[in-house]
């Protein structure tokens, strides 16, 4: 096997696996929804934890989708202004852009780590803006013991519970699983927008990915009407 082809085999299996995430989140929302509304008109029960399942997996899609839309280009943005300068001048600007975001998700980033954190008995960053290290934990820091509302634990999962709740039982799912979307996702973004800085500075891209999903799709209807 070739090097030249390696990466666009791994970027291919990375695609593969971002969309089947996506696909099974939005699955599994459409799954549960449907069997609560069926349950609740035709044999008026339903399942509890239902909402909030659905509420969790609506922020992992969200949350996930987001940095898969940055890297699809699917992201909306305006460009009136970019399209109107030199290319040079559109390069700069681009790169500035690319800065603002990626300041954007760095912040969000150590934000979501430092919210995480306390769910899953571990050490916060100290710094107001920038990360300088992480702060000393002792036990009353610990809180994996924080609990969801509704979801049960399921039987699968109490494995964790001796190496994370210290052998105690839990009733429902602890938060830090749900949570851990907030930097797996803040992560993502931030590694998405690095990689369109990257195409900007080599010069593969003029400015920052905008879609332009409208205009495609005002094309296609015109090119399928010119074909009829």
């Amino acid at each position: 096997m070739s090097t030249e082809h390696s990466p666009s085999m791994l970027g291919g299996v990375v695609n593969e696996l971002e969309e089947t995430v996506i696909a099974l989140l939005l699955g599994a929302m459409t799954i549960i929804t449907f069997v609560n509304v069926v349950l609740r008109y035709g044999f008026n029960t339903g399942l509890i934890w239902g909402l909030e399942a659905t509420s969790f997996l609506f922020a992992w899609l969200v949350l996930f989708g987001v940095s898969y839309a940055v890297k699809k280009t699917a992201n909306l943005g305006v460009d009136a202004v970019i399209n109107i300068v030199a290319p040079g001048t559109r390069r700069v600007l681009g790169l500035i852009a690319a800065a603002v975001c990626l300041a954007y998700a760095f912040l969000l980033l150590k934000g979501a780590w430092d919210y995480w954190a306390n769910f899953a008995n571990l050490p916060k960053t100290t710094g107001h803006w920038f990360p300088t290290g992480f702060e000393e934990m002792g036990r009353t820091s610990y809180r994996s013991w924080y609990e969801v509302v509704d979801i049960p634990m399921p039987e699968w999962l109490r494995f964790i519970e001796p190496w994370i709740n210290e052998g105690e039982e839990y009733e429902k799912i602890p938060r830090f699983i749900p949570y851990a979307i907030l930097p797996f996702g803040a992560l993502l973004l931030f590694i998405r927008f690095c990689q369109a800085a990257w195409k900007i500075w080599t010069g593969r891209e003029e400015s920052l990915i905008v879609s332009h999903e409208a205009e495609d799709a005002v094309d296609e209807v015109a090119h399928m009407n010119k074909d009829d």
